[in-house]
């Protein structure tokens, strides 16, 4: 037995030295993909983390491995985080952390810190990022919005390309207006949020016009001083509850137009000499009717006659009859009746005769 183990120790001691070695080859293999991993990584991140360590930012190599984990891209944070801190920008809210929520959030968290930059150098305009991520959020261009606050921007009234190439208003004594006016704004941060946009303040611009226009008592007033339209426009508030501030409404052209007054007085008195003809021709047929209603009645009364003209044999007959009446009686009656008629025949011949004479 003890012979056997030693011719067995020799061979058992090889399969062991194989299984080290083999152990030994797979941990530096292991150990070589790690290193290579690491490689991979760290020269993948290298640059940006290099970059934040020089500029400050703040923002470590493990950072930069977790936002790839949650699907941030590590340059726009880097690049946005380096350009706040080379601004100057001291707000504690913008945080790497901050940045990334508005990037997961779906907004342009480059555009965001562009914009707080440009607000920081203006030293007159008060943006926080909140501020600034809230209206990103919206839908609305902030930086374009902080532009406009430093230099205002101009707008048509009525706008280009719109239908109309002027504003009609007409004066108290009739005489219709053309104006074109420029209004001046500038943007207002505090309620861009939920405030009217570029289509309502030349609304409201546009009725203001019109409604000075027409309180003004005649047209020359209005040519003779245009600065009283801005005065009063301007003096309305018209960029209340707007995301605009109005700096200045200018009038850019003003024409006369037609005389608005003396045409809609002559499509009065054509509408009046209608209204009188309408209401003669009722009148007309009314007399018309009346007369046929008339004729109707003479005719009525012309039967009447005749119905009773028919009746007066009949009496005399029953008269005669009854012995009211005598033949004598009826004779003279008969003499009267042929006398008076003779009289009418003479008295018609007698002027005709003297008409031929």
């Amino acid at each position: 037995m003890h012979a056997l183990v030693q011719e067995d120790f020799p061979a058992l001691l090889a399969q062991a030295e194989k299984i080290v070695q083999f152990a030994i080859l797979l941990g530096v293999l292991v150990a070589l993909i790690l290193l290579i991993a690491f490689v991979g990584l760290f020269a993948a991140y290298f640059r940006w983390w290099i970059q934040s360590l020089l500029t400050g930012a703040g923002i470590g190599f493990f950072d930069l491995l977790g936002m790839t984990f949650r699907k941030v891209k590590p340059a726009v944070i880097v690049r946005s985080k380096i350009m706040s801190v080379q601004a100057g920008l001291t707000d504690p809210e913008l945080t790497t952390r901050a940045m990334e929520a508005h990037y997961l959030a779906g907004g342009n968290i480059a555009l965001v810190v562009r914009s707080l930059i440009a607000a920081n150098k203006a030293k007159t305009i008060q943006l926080s990022f909140r501020e600034a991520a809230a209206i990103d959020l919206a839908g609305r261009n902030v930086l374009e919005a902080v532009q406009t606050s430093v230099y205002p921007r101009v707008i048509d009234c009525p706008a280009k390309g719109d239908a109309r190439a002027s504003l009609d208003a007409v004066a108290r004594d009739g005489i219709q207006l053309k104006v074109r006016a420029r209004v001046t704004v500038r943007a207002n941060l505090q309620q861009l949020i939920g405030g009217a946009g570029e289509e309502t303040i030349i609304a409201r611009v546009g009725e203001g016009i019109v409604s000075s226009i027409g309180s003004s008592d005649t047209h020359k007033v209005v040519l003779e001083n245009p600065d009283l339209i801005s005065k009063a426009v301007l003096g309305r508030r018209l960029d209340s509850q707007t995301a605009f501030e109005i700096v200045s409404i200018d009038i850019a052209d003003i024409d006369v137009g037609q005389n608005i007054g003396a045409r809609l007085q002559a499509d009065q008195a054509e509408a009046d000499t209608r209204v009188a003809r309408a209401k003669a021709e009722g009148r007309r047929a009314n007399a018309v009717a009346a007369e046929q209603e008339n004729t109707a009645m003479i005719e009525e009364s012309r039967a009447r006659v005749v119905e009773a003209e028919a009746d007066v044999p009949k009496a005399m007959s029953e008269a005669l009859q009854t012995g009211k009446i005598g033949a004598i009686d009826y004779y003279k009656l008969r003499n009267l009746l042929a006398d008076t008629e003779m009289r009418r025949s003479i008295a018609g011949t007698g002027s005709g005769g003297r008409s031929s004479a």
